[in-house]
């Protein structure tokens, strides 16, 4: 017997329990699109309440779990919530920000600080290495917006019915939105998008940029024009020759004055306010030239040192986000979530317990995490829990783990995992098909709380569903097809279990892979 046979006769269009990685699950993606239909009752976590918490008042959640344990499909179902959350809430949606792949971030920070090692470099990782990080996820994608009214960038929407969506914006919002690009646009064309964003904001140009360039322009031809005169025409007997030469000759002099105070020390002073802030955001890779170029758009005013991220310090930093955070207030933007996802997999990580450590505990400061309308939902490997609890008292007052809505182990009991089971079959029941449960697949020696048992002995739904797998692939192979024996044996159930929970020990051990 095939397969494909076992599963047609239980009208399943396909195999409920091949899928174990939530991002590529043709399944669980077709869960959650029908969700109304009443069959995902089972999908969502007991505690997935806890970890999202209230939309309308943002906060931290950290979670830690074992691989397979579901937390990839926490953050799918967040995004979800937020999505549903923001058709019915249009003046009080949420951002969501993902975080989930730190790949770039971590490389461009490994590169600019050249340690020996990936551990010797992401040691160095800061505080507002992150902050500086999500600032940078955020702010193209809203510049975006405004420069296109007519699209929606990476699901955020300005609500461009209007077609122009700036005018909900004060004249101070505009410039801390300038200044937010300036620092944090994409690097390949941040410069040249100042000057388009300035325009389309209908900002000025500052002063120094607008007189310097008309000096420049005008003295010369005024120059010139004279020179012309004095050479070329009869000078009136009130204005000797002499007198009009010394005055052409001060008037040169003060143009190449100004010109070189416009042309190169002005420059000079902007390059230098360009190479302090290159230096201070270490995962953005991008030039002294194009911080200097975007910030000569930016009135002296505005860039002054406390606006701008000069040093090490958090304040500036916390500065930007709540700039970033009245912007997108004013485009009906309450909040942002912030998700932390997959930190085990980047290729400088690479699962290293001290290398995610490293790149983890600086998020792990309460000021950071209890900030007004950002939520930061973190969801840890479980090797980090260990981690997090050999350090010393010093840090538990720091991180204020208490108050950050703390899953200290995402487990699911045989019962979670049963009804998890039965939602990814009814998922996959043919349309106008009656459902079947789980219990119905196995022989009638077989009793639902044994199911219930052997699901509790792997703890997490990728390992219960290669549970599942197996059993369905090991009893086909062992009938024929003329036999039509449908139902799962106990002896079967019974083999695969203990195989299977043999594996899950092993792994858990670092015998085997998962």
């Amino acid at each position: 017997m095939t397969v494909s046979d076992f599963l047609n006769h239980w009208s399943l269009t396909e195999n409920p329990f091949r899928g174990e990685e939530a991002r590529s699950d043709a399944v669980f993606a077709r869960m959650g699109a029908a969700s109304k239909g009443g069959f995902d009752g089972g999908t969502y976590h007991s505690d997935f309440e806890k970890i999202f918490g209230d939309p309308r008042r943002p906060g931290a959640s950290v979670v830690f779990g074992e691989k397979g344990s579901g937390k990839t499909a926490i953050r799918l179902q967040i995004a979800r919530r937020i999505g549903e959350y923001n058709h019915s809430n249009p003046g009080a949606k949420l951002l969501l920000v993902p975080y989930d792949d730190l790949n770039g971030v971590l490389d461009r920070l490994h590169d600019r600080l050249g340690g020996k090692t990936p551990l010797e470099s992401l040691q160095k990782l800061r505080l507002v290495d992150h902050m500086d990080a999500i600032l940078h996820a955020v702010t193209p994608r809203l510049v975006d917006a405004v420069l296109d009214p007519d699209c929606i960038a990476d699901g955020l929407d300005l609500g461009q019915g209007s077609g122009k969506p700036v005018k909900r914006l004060s004249k101070d919002l505009r410039i801390e939105l300038l200044l937010l690009q300036a620092v944090y646009d994409r690097p390949d064309q941040a410069d040249a998008r100042t000057i388009l964003l300035r325009r389309r904001l209908r900002i000025g140009p500052p002063p120094a940029v607008f007189w310097g360039g008309l000096l420049l322009a005008v003295i010369p031809v005024v120059l010139i024009a004279g020179l012309v005169y004095v050479n070329f025409f009869t000078l009136p007997d009130l204005v000797p020759r002499r007198i009009a030469d010394w005055a052409l000759a001060i008037v040169a002099a003060l143009w190449a004055l100004a010109a070189l105070k416009i042309a190169v020390w002005d420059r000079l002073a902007l390059l230098r306010t360009g190479h302090r802030v290159r230096r201070q955001i270490r995962v953005v890779q991008r030039g002294d030239i194009s911080y200097a170029r975007a910030l000569r758009q930016i009135r002296p005013s505005n860039r002054e040192g406390a606006n701008l991220p000069l040093s090490d310090s958090d304040e500036s930093r916390y500065l930007m986000l709540e700039r970033l955070r009245r912007v997108l207030n004013a485009f009906g933007y309450a909040g942002m979530i912030v998700v932390l996802d997959r930190v085990d997999e980047p290729t400088l990580v690479s699962g290293d317990p001290d290398r995610m450590k490293a790149v983890v505990w600086p998020l792990l400061n309460n000021k950071f995490l209890q900030q007004e309308g950002l939520g930061l939902k973190m969801l840890l490997p479980m090797e980090l829990r260990h981690a997090v609890f050999r350090e010393s008292s010093s840090f538990f007052q720091e991180a204020r783990l208490d108050k950050q809505s703390l899953i200290e182990h995402l487990t699911w009991t045989g019962a979670m995992l049963y009804d998890l089971c039965e939602s990814r079959m009814a998922a996959c029941t043919a349309e106008g098909a009656p459902r079947s449960k789980l219990i119905d697949l196995f022989a009638e020696d077989v009793a639902r709380q044994d199911v219930v048992d052997a699901l509790d002995r792997l703890h997490q739904p990728r390992d219960a569903f290669k549970l599942m797998y197996r059993c369905i692939g090991e009893h086909c192979a062992s009938v024929t097809r003329g036999q039509e024996e449908w139902k799962i044996p106990r002896h079967v159930l019974a083999s695969v279990v203990k195989q299977e929970a043999e594996r899950v020990q092993q792994m858990f051990r670092g015998i085997r892979p998962g």
